[in-house]
């Protein structure tokens, strides 16, 4: 199979100003528009439509009538599509994420690392198409053939958050078109272009119209007509647990399938024996990524008395070296947060903490425009805001403890499990806390753990489902069980005389 052409592309390339729905491109009802903005300067960088209720509707419709023939093609079919796609989002890689860091405000050595994510999980679940198998039950009647067929479970509505446009995408996309689903993806409105760029990948790619919809506008109209729609059989959210309680709730009504990506409080934690340096270099890793915008960065950082001094000392060294700018900046490492509720968010959580007794070791405020100083805290308490909700911004709270026992009971005690981290060089204990740790992800000694190999997802009021790996495709296919009877030879019967 020929590779897509390298031929420079710009990130104005992959600018759309209007929706995809049915392998087409139209406006919204109104000719209505939302400006995208970078948060690292405020200047704009496109528009989308402000569509609602009766765009979402058609690209429902869309998705239902294209799913019967998409369905319907093989295995090998499929899997040569999503290849052609990951092909493309990986000859294209430098100007879509480039696009990305315009709009997010990510790093571009963050960005690029996203877009080639995108591209590894488009390519793990070309490869699971092919895999995708049924089985044959022992039966416990002669005569009779019991066989288990796994199928598409229909049209699937994704929504999608803004701190990663292109990789959640991905996520979603990738399985449903492995499985033989159609997908309808609204994307968050601060960060929508990355979105709207996969329609042009796939129509590239020859993914057949209607498969692949994507619409962009009001979430709650949207999202209302996604989640009662009755040709929508599943509906696949990455958010927060708030929103995701609602949808839930929605979904209900007509039984669909939902899997849950939601809000994470991930503890990260350090033993008196861990190695000091990997431990700091893990949790800067953990915390600081896309400006700590993640569900699954460290929220509460746990250190034990006996390194908890040397490891402030150090970690805060390692965070003053940081550098904040536009992502597009060369040696930038710190980029702006996506708006202004996530800085007003960030200068409470540091008030909070200062009114209770926590010590600003540095950072602490707003620098410029939606930028945040990364912050480090010490002397944090159970009785601080950041203890009990997710931070989603630059701002690290580190907690001392005293033994085993007392860091798993404070790590554990959340309504969340998405993600945690510890670090020990004692062999035993590294096996004792990853089994009480309640959490779907743990890193042991690592502070970035995500890969498309391995299964993505959460416990408690984290989530339902997985993404990524071989579990990540099983949400979208329904199990049929087929009992196959009369197979015993029949004898003729006795001719009467």
């Amino acid at each position: 199979m020929e590779k897509p052409s390298t031929s420079a592309r710009g990130w104005r390339d992959f600018l759309r100003d209007r929706l995809y729905i049915g392998g087409t491109w139209v406006p919204a009802e109104g000719g209505a528009v939302i400006e995208v903005t970078d948060p690292a300067t405020g200047g704009s960088v496109g528009q989308v439509p402000d569509a609602g209720a009766v765009e979402t509707e058609l690209a429902v419709a869309a998705a239902r009538a294209a799913f019967p023939a998409f369905a319907a093609l093989t295995a090998a079919e499929r899997a040569g599509m999503l290849h052609r796609l990951a092909d493309l989002i990986d000859a294209h890689g430098p100007a879509l994420a480039e696009l990305l860091t315009r709009e997010q405000g990510k790093p571009l050595a963050e960005a690029r690392g996203e877009v080639g994510m995108s591209a590894a999980y488009i390519r793990w679940f070309a490869e699971e198409a092919r895999r995708v198998y049924g089985d044959t039950i022992p039966s416990p009647w002669q005569g009779r053939r019991l066989m288990v067929t796994p199928e598409p479970v229909g049209v699937v509505g994704a929504i999608t958050p803004w701190n990663f446009p292109s990789s959640m995408l991905a996520r979603k996309i990738g399985p449903a078109l492995a499985a033989g689903c159609t997908i309808v993806a609204k994307p968050a409105s601060q960060a929508p272009l990355s979105a709207l760029a996969w329609g042009v990948l796939c129509e590239e790619a020859g993914i057949p119209s209607g498969v692949v919809n994507i619409v962009t506008g009001d979430a709650r109209a949207i999202g209302g007509v996604l989640t009662s729609h009755p040709d929508v059989a599943k509906i696949t959210f990455t958010g927060s647990t708030e929103v995701g309680k609602t949808l839930l709730r929605q979904a209900a009504d007509s039984v669909k399938r939902c899997s849950m990506e939601l809000g994470g409080n991930a503890p990260f934690i350090v033993f008196d024996d861990a190695d000091l340096d990997q431990a700091v270099a893990g949790a800067v890793a953990s915390k600081f990524r896309n400006a700590g915008q993640t569900c699954v960065c460290s929220n509460r950082i746990y250190v034990q008395s006996g390194i908890h001094d040397r490891f402030v000392e150090a970690f805060s060294r390692a965070v003053e070296a940081l550098r904040a700018g536009s992502g597009l900046e060369e040696g930038v490492t710190l980029g702006p947060l996506i708006d202004e509720k996530a800085v007003v968010g960030a200068e409470a959580f540091v008030a909070d903490a200062r009114a209770k007794g926590g010590r600003v070791v540095t950072g602490g405020a707003r620098s410029k425009g939606l930028f945040f100083q990364p912050t480090v805290i010490a002397d944090a308490s159970a009785a601080m805001d950041f203890a009990h909700e997710e931070i989603f911004g630059p701002v690290a709270p580190v907690f001392r403890f005293e033994t085993e026992e007392e860091a798993l009971r404070v790590a554990n005690d959340t309504r969340y499990g998405l993600a945690c981290y510890f670090y020990t060089t004692d062999l035993g204990r590294a096996f004792r806390v990853s089994s009480a740790l309640r959490y779907g992800l743990v890193g042991v000694n690592e502070g970035v753990i995500t890969t498309e190999v391995a299964p993505f997802g959460g416990m408690k009021q984290s989530g339902l489902g997985r993404e990524g790996s071989k579990y990540g495709i099983e949400d979208y296919l329904d199990q049929k069980y087929v009992c196959f009877g009369g197979l015993e030879e029949r004898k003729a019967a006795d001719a009467i005389i």
